[in-house]
Parts: C-alpha cells; sequence; structure tokens
C-alpha cells in the first residue's frame, strides 16, 4: 500500500513539480536543461512580469474573465443542484422516479456531446460570443443534483421539517433557512467540482467565443501555444516560456480554494454516506 501511495504521489505531484520548475526557464533553457531541475539562471519574476504585460495586459484579463465565469456557475449550479436535490429527497409528485432516472441518465452523457448542439441553440437565441454562453450550460449539473438527493436524504431530517411546517413556515422559507444551511457540506462539494470544471473548461469556450478579450485562460493560452508554435503576429521568442508561467498563475486560486473549501469538502462526501 505505502508503494501504491507513493507511486499515486508521484504521479499528481511530478507534473506540478514540472510546471513550477519549467516557470522559471526562459523558453531556450526549457529545450536546454533538464526537466526536473532548474536552469542556472532562473527567472520566474521576469517570466510573471512578461506575462501579465504580454499583448496589453490581456492575461489579466482572462484571468478575470475565469473568475467570473467559474464563480458565477458554480455558486448558480450548486443552488440549483441543492433545490433540485432538496426537491427528490424530500417531496413525492408524480413521475419523480422518471425524472431522477432521466437526471441518472444525464450523467453518462459527456459535455463535449452535447457542445454542438449547445452551440446551435444559443446561436438561435443570439448569446454566442457573450459570458452567457459559458455561464448557461454550466448550470446544468446531473451530477451535482444526484449528490444533492444523497445528501439531503440524511442531512435534512424529515422532523425539522414537519416541526417549521406546524410553526407556518412556507416551503421557500424552510428550504432557504433550514434546509439550506443543513445541506452547507454538500453544496460546498458541488459548488468546487462545478468550480474546477469550469475553470478547466476549454471546447465550450472554444466554439463559444471569437473575441480574445471574452476568452477564459484555458483558450487565451492555447492561444499563445500556437502562436509561439508558428511564430504568428504577437508572438516573442519566450512565447512558449509565458505559456507555462500562465498555466502556473492559473491553478494558484484553484489551489486555494482547495486549501480553504477542504474540510467542507471532506464532510460533503462522507455525509450521507452512513445511514443512522
Amino acid at each position: 500500500m505505502t508503494i501504491a501511495m507513493l507511486a499515486a504521489l508521484a504521479y499528481f505531484l511530478l507534473p506540478l513539480l514540472w510546471l513550477l520548475i519549467a516557470s522559471t526557464k526562459s523558453t531556450q533553457d526549457l529545450f536546454n536543461s533538464f526537466g526536473l531541475w532548474f536552469s542556472d539562471t532562473p527567472q520566474l519574476l521576469t517570466n510573471i512580469k512578461e506575462t501579465f504585460t504580454q499583448d496589453d495586459g490581456v492575461f489579466a484579463h482572462w484571468l478575470l474573465n475565469t473568475m467570473l465565469y467559474a464563480v458565477v456557475s458554480a455558486v448558480g449550479a450548486a443552488l440549483l443542484a441543492a433545490a433540485g436535490g432538496y426537491g427528490f429527497a424530500k417531496f413525492r409528485f408524480r413521475g419523480d422516479r422518471a425524472a431522477l432516472n432521466l437526471v441518472l441518465g444525464a450523467v453518462m452523457v459527456p459535455t463535449t456531446a452535447l457542445a454542438i448542439p449547445t452551440y446551435l441553440l444559443f446561436a438561435k437565441a443570439g448569446l454566442v460570443n457573450t459570458p452567457w454562453a459559458i455561464i448557461l450550460p454550466s448550470l446544468v449539473n446531473p451530477f451535482g443534483l444526484y449528490l444533492m438527493r444523497i445528501h439531503a436524504q440524511d442531512a435534512v431530517p424529515d422532523s425539522i421539517l414537519e416541526a417549521a411546517r406546524i410553526d407556518g413556515a412556507g416551503e421557500a422559507r424552510i428550504f432557504f433557512r433550514i434546509a439550506l444551511r443543513l445541506l452547507g457540506p454538500g453544496l460546498v462539494t458541488v459548488l468546487l467540482f462545478t468550480l474546477v470544471a469550469t475553470w478547466n473548461n476549454y471546447f465550450l469556450p472554444l466554439i463559444m467565443l471569437n473575441d480574445p478579450n471574452l476568452y477564459p485562460i484555458t483558450v487565451g493560452l492555447s492561444s499563445w501555444a500556437a502562436q509561439a508554435q508558428n511564430g504568428g503576429a504577437g508572438a516573442s521568442s519566450d512565447m512558449l516560456a509565458l505559456v507555462v508561467t500562465g498555466s502556473l498563475i492559473s491553478i494558484v486560486p484553484l489551489v486555494v480554494a482547495f486549501l480553504m473549501l477542504q474540510r467542507y469538502w471532506q464532510s460533503g462526501l462522507a455525509t450521507g454516506g452512513v445511514k443512522q
């Protein structure tokens, strides 16, 4: 088990170690020095400065776009999943089982298979090349809804709901004032999953956006990498080093988010998995 854990640790950490070391190198050093060790002239601060100043500071704009798309999508998807999961767990209505089976079936559909139909739908609605083209599809999270249903079954006792109804509380007030607080750990779990998925999303923004000012980091860095490979307009001799440095910067917010919300994430996965 120890050997297996060490192998898994190396599998996940070696790419991060390479990215950290590569971010300190120039493009020439990336090819002329050992990948897992620093060059003779580290230049991390220089690379960071050039990354934020390249193309009139467009990288910072991409970073803000990505934060906007990811945060709004994550909060919205978590709230919708909480409401849907709570409804499936605590209410009985005609067709509820069929609707739940439909959600489970949607979990199996890869998001890439829906990209082209989504583009055609948004093109008809006039939403292509707008932030809504990224945010609205990200609000739909079938796995998050199913996860919240499982979590709500045990996290929200029926006795509390009945007591609130006897006291005259409406269903909306019960959900927002009582159930939502009890669903907090699961809510953060769905929020983190959606945050990471939207932050790392590449294919959907690629087909939805054609304005560089609306690009997220994934598409923006890909355009820089294409310039570095083809030597296009705006490409500099250290463009590849800027792509690597930009990739390092882009993962920092995700690492911070996981470190801050890790305890909620762990408890969110455990709650509802064991019957009381």
